[in-house]
């Protein structure tokens, strides 16, 4: 059998053409394929780059960098000029002496300019050495909120990729769940048709399906709001972030000793280290208070220039130069008991500012604790539930296996397959949460930094394994009961002997 030269192509491009045209709709049934997964640190970028929150704390620390030159200002000399020019109109009306009956009247001009600059340099100031003190303090403390707001961010960024990694979990479990119940609804249905099941398990199976799809639907809602969240932060939409690997190892504290990490919160908390600045500022304010009854010295300078061209009593111009140095004292004598009050109430500020660093030192340390719980417990409810998963899974296949040998119902395999796919849920959430926990507890003891991000970074993957799926049975194929008689009666049986509505084990 011969081909024409050209025959071959046309046949072949025949053939993709109607391939294409079949397989087109089950393309267009396939979900499309998210965009690039982001990860945890291209996430803490973004928000380092676009959330306000953070930009508010970065514009405060310029605003709060700038009391320093403020305060120093007041001990530095201070330079004023002045300068003035006028014209004067002056009628003048003399009257003659008694008896001449006549009068001299006139109207004569004259014009004044002067200018002046004045120096005046503080020599004694206490309240203003105070004052630029405050200002260093102030200083110190727009530093370190800064460094809270980086601390916050890193939580916060960290706190929304993970809430939006559960819901994303929480909705792929769910359409896992679904599909797996949906297969389970048609291998009943099936049996139902043939004989070898009771309309019990359609009816257990369409009902366990008709609420996996609620829940793919609140989970759907739930995942949205997630990520609006964490767009709020970045200021991106992120479609896709990316999961967990399952053998990723959790770090645990180091050191593993919860008194030293609380110890160490109680003098390095960011929050004790500000609430610390706020009493020394509160102190000075008392002392700045206090130079209320203290006398100020100045040493004043000026030098100015005068021209006139006339005046009232004389027409004749003049012009001069005057300049003059000196030391100026102020002694405050009475106030009416202003400064006494001032004192009063800045002595009660400082106690409350005393206690308000005992508070932080005493939260700092509590918190601390907190998350150091957090940790040591969650890795230990991390090993539980990584066991629990493991028989879960074994649940999975031993109750798959039954079913078709026909010593278990339909019922049971749902049950152990919601069993599995909460295990699941709950270990990724405790490993979620373990990992926020050592976040907030380095967060507690101020030694969070970007490094921790890369770290927890590294623990990602665009693949989430075995997480959302059912294990393989263990003898596939659906497959009547060897015995459908025996497997009915049984499944009678267990009926009877389980009372309406109660749960069996």
């Amino acid at each position: 059998m011969t081909f024409a030269p050209n025959a071959l192509p046309g046949v072949i491009r025949t053939r993709l053409a109607i391939a294409v045209s079949l397989l087109a709709p089950l393309l267009a049934m396939m979900p499309a394929a998210p965009a690039s997964a982001a990860d945890l640190l291209q996430v803490y970028r973004d928000a380092q780059a676009n959330d306000a929150q953070f930009a508010s704390a970065r514009s405060q620390l310029l605003a709060t960098r700038e009391r320093l030159p403020q305060g120093r200002a007041g001990l530095l000399p201070q330079v004023v000029g002045t300068a003035g020019a006028n014209r004067t109109k002056l009628d003048q009306t003399a009257s003659l002496p008694v008896g001449a009956g006549a009068s001299a009247s006139g109207t004569r001009f004259f014009n004044n300019n002067n200018w002046q600059l004045q120096l005046s340099q503080p020599l004694f100031r206490w309240d203003r050495w105070e004052t630029y003190k405050q200002g260093e303090l102030a200083s110190l403390a727009g530093e370190v909120s800064f460094h809270q707001a980086e601390l916050d961010l890193i939580t916060r960024s960290a706190q929304a990729y993970f809430d939006v990694l559960a819901a994303q979990d929480n909705l792929y479990l769910a359409r896992a769940q679904k599909k797996a119940i949906s297969e389970q609804l048609e291998q009943a249905k099936r049996n139902f048709e043939v004989g070898t099941a009771t309309i019990t398990d359609t009816n257990d199976a369409q009902a366990r399906y008709d609420l996996a799809t609620s829940t793919e639907i609140a989970a759907q809602s739930d995942l949205e709001i997630k990520r609006a969240t964490l767009q709020q932060i970045t200021g991106k939409p992120v479609d896709e972030v990316l999961g967990l690997r399952p053998e990723a190892p959790i770090p645990g504290p180091q050191p593993p000793d919860v008194n030293a990490w609380a110890a160490q919160a109680e003098t390095s908390n960011l929050q004790v280290n500000l609430a610390s600045y706020n009493l020394e500022t509160a102190q000075r304010e008392t002392n700045k208070a206090k130079a209320g009854h203290l006398p100020s010295v100045d040493l004043v300078a000026s030098y100015g220039f005068t021209n006139q061209t006339g005046s009232a009593t004389q027409a004749i111009s003049t012009h001069y130069n005057a300049s003059q140095i000196g030391v100026q004292l102020t002694m405050p004598i009475f106030a009416g008991g202003q400064i006494q009050s001032r004192v009063r109430e800045t002595l009660a500020l400082a106690d409350k500012a005393a206690s308000d660093l005992e508070f932080a030192r005493r939260s700092a340390a509590q918190t601390a604790r907190q998350t150091y719980s957090g940790v040591s417990n969650g890795l230990a409810q991390v090993k539980a539930l990584e066991a629990a998963e493991r028989s879960a899974t074994s649940a999975v296949e031993s109750n798959q296996l039954g079913y078709e040998v026909g010593v278990r119902i339909n019922i049971d395999v749902l049950n152990a397959e919601a069993q599995l796919f909460s295990t699941r849920r709950d270990l990724a959430k405790a490993r979620y949460d373990t990992i926020m926990n050592g976040l907030r507890l380095k967060a507690s003891t101020g030694v969070l930094q970007e490094a921790d991000v890369v770290q927890i970074n590294t623990l990602l993957t665009s693949s989430p394994g075995a997480l959302y799926k059912l294990p393989a049975p263990a003898q596939a194929g659906a497959r009547a009961p060897a015995n459908p008689r025996a497997s009915v009666e049984r499944r009678g049986t267990r009926r009877e002997a389980t009372p309406a509505g109660a749960p069996r084990s």
